[in-house]
């Protein structure tokens, strides 16, 4: 069963106040297998699927900053001794005149979301709304496992491809509005489903 939660965020710019960023998640228990495109994650053997994966499943560019919007997903899989999991998306920003990412600090950004007791493969997205352009953004994805007492049995943390907000421009040769950095794989808005 898959539920959605969404929550206007603020957050604040390094220089004044930007518009709120808006936050989205949907968590599912269900085993849903990605079609390759994993992130920055840890395989395993070869030929052995990883215990984690973590992608970046849409970048939305426009011209409008509140239809800008990174889709991220955080998958795991149950390893030997596991009653729970859960998993933690934030969200990392570097705007072009910086050398390094930072972390955005938002309502709903970086809590962890757990799974129902004694599922096999746990996927949580979350999308992040109204992002600041120019600028990159990556997800930052956090996994742990649990036994059945609640006391971790591995943790595990990944970073997703970046997502591209390219600065307006008027030159032709310049990414047109709603093009994406990932392939489109989702709807930049996501709904329930049963």
């Amino acid at each position: 069963m898959r539920w959605l939660i969404a929550a206007a965020c603020g957050l604040a710019a390094l220089a004044g106040m930007q518009a709120p960023v808006a936050v989205g998640d949907i968590s599912t228990p269900a085993a849903i297998t990605s079609a390759g495109g994993a992130g920055t994650g840890q395989s395993g053997e070869e030929g052995t699927k990883p215990d984690a994966t973590a992608t970046l499943e849409q970048c939305l560019t426009a011209l409008v900053q509140s239809e800008r919007s990174a889709t991220f997903v955080g998958e795991m899989t149950a390893v030997p001794g596991t009653a729970r999991m859960e998993i933690s998306i934030g969200l990392l920003e570097r705007v072009s005149s910086e050398a390094q990412y930072r972390s955005v600090n938002a309502s709903g950004l970086g809590a962890w979301r757990g799974s129902a007791p004694s599922v096999k493969t746990y996927t949580y997205i979350k999308q992040v709304t109204n992002l600041s352009a120019p600028a990159f953004y990556r997800g930052v994805v956090r996994f742990r496992w649990l036994n059945a007492k609640g006391h971790l049995i591995k943790a595990q943390e990944m970073r997703t491809p970046r997502c591209e907000q390219p600065a307006a421009s008027s030159s032709t040769g310049s990414e047109e509005p709603g093009s994406s950095s990932a392939p489109p794989s989702a709807p930049a808005t996501t709904t329930p489903s049963g």
